[in-house]
């Protein structure tokens, strides 16, 4: 196979070539970069990618290739060849790891991210560190040091955020996988805005060493695909306990992909219910995104499932919830940049004007608004008022998904209550916020979910949200399996 035909196969059936030597890594690594080249992916376009290294990703495939001729190579690859992006606030030791701040300008991390060694582990090639909103705070990768990133299917308009870059990367074809994080939202949302999939993990499912903290009771990696089956295989490959992470969980990993096999079936979701919640069908929603929706629902009952409508009742209160309790955590993790241990220093001849300098020159607008928020909420006299309160509703947030998940399966909501937004026309922060009102329930509450293309408005893709109880995001993926091949052409139209 000519190498400009390896953008079209799946995650598998690439790496299945490399593994047999019918396919190189390197013609993998290196159409890739000609992708990436041809989208504009690079700062002077899309500005998906801050940074690459073509020539260390070259030697990194010739390498692979050389052990695999050799015989030196004698274990199974499942990514072998296969070219990844990986958001640039998780850690990697041949990238610059920025977060897009000024504060960490040109820093590169002296250790790797677990999700990035086994990525690594797998075969699989980093191409590139991807775009984002400063720290992960922002819902439409604006607020980048770096200058906003830019949707593929429309430059005029945002590819979501944080995980923007990621986003963008996998649908204008320059990988078929890639690695966001998510606090509240962050791969799901600019999955629905680029038309691909994007999944959340139970919180403790992959391991958070190396990924740069925003709120630690929150971040989680996620994976992005350009199909379900290469987001499975992903996700597949970086789940599992780490001994460096402490959250991180050894419940035993499934096979995601094993989905796939109920396909086929004629009824591939006889077994499951399926709820719809009533506060994620506000009158508010645009009646396209809803009509969409709706057409998906009845691809689910068509495959069996049994669906009705369910009540989350605090989803209406998560969202200033979260805008407590996520500024709070992120106040406490933000400390560490002081000029001191690493990343920029603006000098001064007092110590504490250090401080205030660097951390004034270094942080962008966004990232100083929620540091502001989330020390005053900590503050003396302040704390009970609104940090506890804030962990209170958020335990009854969770317990919604507890109570709802006795009577259904799986949930299926609007990933987005809008499709994505033009640059620059979403000015007021509230207005922004909003915008993850539908993803950051399950952050809060720390369960899987998964974005799914289901169409498109004027052009513009909408998504649909499946939420799972933790842990089964096996059941989730069977679901995502067969409505993906239920809707086939619909999801680009």
């Amino acid at each position: 196979m000519s190498a400009p035909g390896l953008g079209a196969l799946s995650v598998a059936q690439l790496a299945t070539l490399v593994s047999t030597g019918r396919v190189s890594a390197v013609d993998a690594v290196r159409e890739s970069f000609a992708r990436a080249a041809n989208a504009g992916a690079g700062r002077d376009g899309l500005n998906a990618i801050l940074w690459s290294d073509e020539g260390a990703a070259l030697g990194e495939a010739e390498a692979a290739d050389a052990r695999r001729s050799d015989g030196s190579d004698i274990t199974p690859r499942r990514l072998a060849g296969v070219p990844v992006v990986v958001k640039d606030s998780i850690a990697t030791l041949d990238l610059p790891t920025t977060c897009a701040s000024r504060m960490l300008d040109g820093y590169v991390s002296p250790f790797e991210a677990t999700v990035v060694s086994r990525l690594r582990e797998a075969g699989a090639v980093v191409v590139g560190k991807t775009n984002m909103d400063e720290f992960g705070m922002g819902s439409s990768t604006e607020h980048s040091a770096y200058g906003p990133a830019r949707n593929p299917l429309d430059r005029t308009r945002v590819p979501g955020g944080s995980s923007g870059g990621s986003a963008a990367c996998v649908a204008a074809g320059v990988t078929r996988i890639a690695l966001g994080s998510e606090t509240g939202g962050s791969v799901r949302q600019p999955a629905a805005f680029c038309g691909v999939v994007g999944v959340k993990p139970t919180y403790g499912r992959v391991s958070r060493h190396g990924l740069v903290a925003f709120a630690s009771s929150l971040d989680q990696v996620g994976v992005f695909g350009r199909t379900v089956d290469d987001a499975a295989l992903a996700l597949e490959v970086i789940a599992g306990p780490d001994p460096l992470d402490a959250t991180s969980t050894d419940t035993p990993v499934p096979s995601y992909r094993g989905g796939s096999a109920h396909v086929s079936d004629g009824l591939p979701l006889r077994d499951v219910r399926i709820g719809l919640p009533n506060e994620y069908f506000p009158e508010s929603l645009d009646p396209r995104i809803k009509a969409h929706v709706d057409a998906a629902v009845e691809h689910l009952r068509i495959a069996g499932a049994r669906v009705a409508p369910v009540s989350l009742p605090h989803t209406s209160v998560a969202i200033p919830t979260y805008y407590v309790l996520a500024p709070a955590e992120a106040s406490s993790n933000l400390a560490r940049y002081d000029g001191v241990r690493f990343g920029k220093r603006v000098s001064s001849d007092r110590l504490r004007a250090m401080y205030e300098r660097t951390r004034s020159d270094g942080f962008g607008p966004e990232v100083t608004r929620r540091v502001l928020i989330g020390t005053y909420v900590l503050s003396a006299g302040y704390y009970e008022q609104y940090y506890r309160r804030a962990q209170e509703v958020r335990a009854l947030v969770a317990r919604d998904f507890a109570t709802v998940f006795e009577s259904v399966d799986l949930l299926l909501t609007p990933t987005t209550p809008t499709t994505p937004f033009p640059l620059g026309s979403v000015t007021d922060p509230y207005e922004m916020y909003l915008h993850d009102a539908f993803t950051v329930t399950a952050n809060l509450a720390g369960v899987p979910a998964m974005s799914v293309p289901v169409g498109r408005v004027d052009g513009l893709p909408v998504g649909a949200q499946f939420i799972a109880p933790h842990f089964e995001e096996a059941l989730m993926f069977r679901a995502a399996y067969a409505l993906e091949r239920a809707l086939g052409a619909e999801m680009s139209q």
